[in-house]
């Protein structure tokens, strides 16, 4: 059983992985409309990533005797200054959201829940991946600097990034 602190903090987090979806989703917009396919076709299938982190939350809540909460979301920034910048603020998205995966580690260690404890280590180590990858995105994007070829064989590598992840990561 859920305590109400317990159920209230990860009612917060499906609010928050939902948002990301929506993050994700307008950022694949963005791309896609400037012809960035590669792109637009990761932060898609990152769009649904998020969505299935949040489902996860919603069935682990109401399993445990909680009550899911599906609330309004704050709608997503739909323009950006480059790719570059789309992808600063992923990278600062991501962090946000590992911020709040550690707070929900810590209100369960507080509560002595050691299910819930247990079940978000998949989240902190989920995490760990979505810090690494966008990192890596950022350093890939700053080789590249202004160079529009180098924009090109980037956009394909993300999208190559997506079939290898997509083949790797099979759907439940």
């Amino acid at each position: 059983m859920l305590s109400k602190n317990m159920e209230k903090a990860l009612n917060d987090q499906i609010r928050i992985e939902a948002e990301s979806s929506q993050v994700y989703l307008s950022m694949a917009s963005w791309a896609e409309v400037k012809g960035l396919e590669g792109i637009s076709l990761f932060m898609y299938k990152q769009s649904d990533e998020e969505r299935m982190h949040m489902l996860k939350l919603v069935k682990y809540v109401n399993e445990r005797g909680g009550q899911s909460a599906i609330s309004a979301l704050t709608e997503p920034k739909a323009v950006y200054d480059s790719f570059q910048k789309m992808f600063e603020d992923l990278y600062d998205h991501e962090i946000f959201v590992s911020k709040s995966i550690n707070e929900l580690v810590h209100v369960a260690l507080q509560e002595k829940d050691y299910a819930t404890h247990n079940f978000l280590q998949w989240y902190v180590a989920e995490q760990m991946e979505e810090e690494a990858l966008a990192r890596t995105i950022l350093d890939k994007i700053n080789l590249i600097g202004n160079d529009k070829s180098g924009l090109y064989l980037f956009d394909r590598d993300v999208q190559q990034i997506t079939v290898e992840s997509a083949a790797a990561d099979p759907q439940p």
